[in-house]
């Protein structure tokens, strides 16, 4: 496996705050206890990022900033792009194809439809992969798709970062955070 995409969806955010807008939303307490158990998974399953771009709205920010604090990757570090912010496959395509091409393992953090969208046009039939991959503790495909608040999904690419095309990748994995509270 030449590449590794992480697409990591923000954690739960918080609806009953005083935020201005929807891009000034904070994390919810829930967001922000998924945020570090989800950090130290990856630790554990070694998928640390040599490169992490993140939406820069407050839920997102603060997903990456804590995933990276748990992974000792200094803050600075992190790619704010504003163009994840309501981004269509098209739009994340064009931030990944931007990437240094010396970047092996990618965590993308942002929002959906989007997230969910840019992994059903890298895998295909990602519902479908998600089910053969997640039996046990893979969710329904609801009004928010299979890629739930703080999911993070683990995606092999062979293609360069700026020649991505549909199919091009294979669902590794795929982790909820209510699997790391058992």
């Amino acid at each position: 496996m030449a590449r590794q995409l992480l697409i990591l969806r923000h954690a739960k955010s918080a609806w009953d705050t005083q935020a201005a807008s929807d891009f000034d939303r904070p994390l919810a307490k829930r967001g922000q206890k998924d945020v570090p158990m989800m950090g130290a998974w990856m630790r554990e399953q070694k998928l640390i990022p040599d490169c992490v771009v993140s939406s820069p709205a407050e839920r997102a920010k603060q997903t990456a900033q804590g995933i990276c604090h748990v992974l000792d990757i200094k803050e600075k570090k992190i790619i704010m792009d504003r163009r994840i912010y309501g981004a269509d496959t098209e739009e994340l395509l064009e931030v990944l194809s931007e990437l240094p091409g010396k970047a092996k393992t990618v965590l993308l953090v942002g929002h959906n439809p989007g997230l969910e969208s840019l992994a059903a046009y890298l895998v295909g039939d990602l519902s479908r992969s998600v089910a053969q991959l997640a039996p046990e503790g893979g969710e329904e495909a609801g009004e928010y798709g299979v890629v739930k608040t703080a999911t993070l999904l683990q995606l092999g690419i062979t293609e360069e970062w700026n020649a991505l095309k549909q199919r091009c990748a294979t669902l590794i994995q795929i982790k909820y955070p209510r699997t790391l509270h058992a």
